[in-house]
C-alpha cells in the first residue's frame, strides 16, 4: 500500500467478518495487503470496518447463508475466503447443526465453486465429533465437512478468545458488579487458556499468506493456563470486587442451566442475556480447554506460526477498569 492506495489485485471474502473476531481479523487482513469483503446479513453493521483500511479496501456486501446463491455472489471474484459464523448459543433458526454444519458446508462449496483453495475456517478447541456437547460436536462436523470440500483449507481452534469487546471477562466482570455472588461451574476447576483476539487475528492472516500447513488444524492457546476458578479470582481483583463463589456441582449447574433456558424461551427476548446458561455450556466445562500436546509438538499453535501470544493478565485489567466502582481511578488518592 501506497500514497493512500491499494496497490494489490488479491481480494479475500470473510463470512461473520463485523462479529467481536471478526472486526480485528479483517484489520489483520488489510494491514496485510488484501481487500477485504464482508459478507453480512446486514452489511450497514460491517460499515464500521471500513476505517480499518485505507480508502476502498474494505467494503460489506449482503449475504446469507440460507440463500447459496448470496454466498456464491459474495465470492465472486475472490481469490480466498474466511467463515466466522459461530453461535455460542442457539435461539430460534439460528442452532449450531444450521451454522456450524450447514453453513460451514454452504461457504466451502460455494468456495470451490469458485475455485478458491486459500480458505480458513473458524472452529474452537472441544470440537469433537464424541462432545457430550452440541456446539462441540457441531463444530467438528463443520470442520470435517470443511476439509473434505477444500484439502488445502486451514481451520482455526482458539480456546476462550479476549480482547475489549470479549463476551467472557466483560461478562463475568459486569455480573459481579450486580450479583452478589458468582457461580463456580463444577468446582471451577476446568483449565483455560485465554487467547488474546489480535492473536487470533494474525494467525488467520498469516494462514492465508501460506504460512501455515494445508489442510491443518491448528490450536491457538494464550500465555497463560489457568483453572476457571483462578480466571474468576483475577477478574474480582481486578474490578475491586468482593464477591464468594458458590460452587456448583456439574449435576446442579445443569438443572439451573435448564430452568434458564425455560425462562428465556418464555420471556419474549427480556431475559437478561448477562445472566443467560445453557446446558450445553456447562458440558463444555466439564473438560479442559487448552492447546493439545499433539498440537503443540506438530508446529500447530501460534508459536508455530511466528506469533508469540500475549498475556491476558497484561491486557484484560486496561479494559475492565469500567468495572470498578470509580473506574481507573480506583486505587488513586488525591494527595
Amino acid at each position: 500500500m501506497t500514497d493512500g492506495l491499494v496497490r494489490t489485485g488479491k481480494l479475500i471474502t470473510v463470512f461473520g467478518g463485523s462479529g467481536f473476531a471478526g472486526r480485528h481479523i479483517v484489520k489483520a487482513l488489510a494491514e496485510h495487503g488484501w481487500r477485504v469483503r464482508v459478507a453480512s446479513r446486514r452489511p450497514d453493521l460491517a460499515f464500521h470496518l471500513q476505517p480499518s483500511g485505507v480508502v476502498g479496501q474494505i467494503h460489506a456486501v449482503q449475504a446469507n447463508l440460507r440463500y447459496p446463491d448470496s454466498i456464491a455472489r459474495a465470492l465472486h471474484g475472490a481469490d480466498a475466503a474466511v467463515n466466522l459464523v459461530g453461535l455460542l448459543a442457539e435461539s430460534g433458526k439460528q442452532t449450531f447443526p444450521a451454522l456450524h454444519v450447514e453453513g460451514a458446508k454452504t461457504v466451502a462449496e460455494a468456495a470451490r465453486a469458485a475455485g478458491i483453495t486459500k480458505f480458513v475456517q473458524m472452529s474452537a478447541i472441544g470440537a469433537d465429533t464424541a462432545s457430550s456437547a452440541a456446539y462441540g460436536r457441531t463444530k467438528a462436523e463443520g470442520e470435517a465437512i470443511v476439509l473434505e470440500t477444500i484439502p488445502s483449507a486451514v481451520v482455526m481452534r482458539p480456546s476462550v478468545v479476549f480482547g475489549p469487546e470479549d463476551q467472557f471477562f466483560n461478562r463475568f466482570a459486569a455480573m459481579a458488579q450486580l450479583l452478589p455472588a458468582l457461580p463456580l461451574i463444577g468446582g471451577g476447576a476446568s483449565k483455560l487458556q485465554p487467547v488474546y483476539v489480535r492473536d487470533v487475528a494474525e494467525a488467520v492472516a498469516l494462514a492465508l499468506d501460506g504460512q501455515a500447513q494445508p489442510g491443518a488444524v491448528y490450536e491457538l492457546g494464550g500465555l497463560e493456563i489457568r483453572s476457571f476458578k483462578e480466571i474468576l479470582e483475577f477478574i474480582l481483583k481486578t474490578t475491586g470486587r468482593h464477591r464468594p463463589l458458590i460452587n456448583l456441582p456439574f449435576p446442579v449447574a445443569g438443572a439451573v442451566a435448564a430452568i434458564t433456558e425455560k425462562v428465556k424461551a418464555l420471556s419474549f427476548g427480556l431475559f437478561p442475556s448477562i445472566l443467560d446458561m445453557t446446558r450445553d455450556q456447562v458440558e463444555l466445562l466439564k473438560h479442559d480447554n487448552v492447546v493439545s500436546d499433539a498440537a503443540i509438538a506438530t508446529g500447530r499453535t501460534l508459536h508455530g506460526l511466528g506469533i508469540a501470544p500475549e498475556s491476558y493478565e497484561v491486557i484484560v485489567p486496561a479494559y475492565l477498569y469500567r468495572f470498578r466502582k470509580t473506574g481507573q481511578y480506583a486505587s488513586q488518592r488525591l494527595a
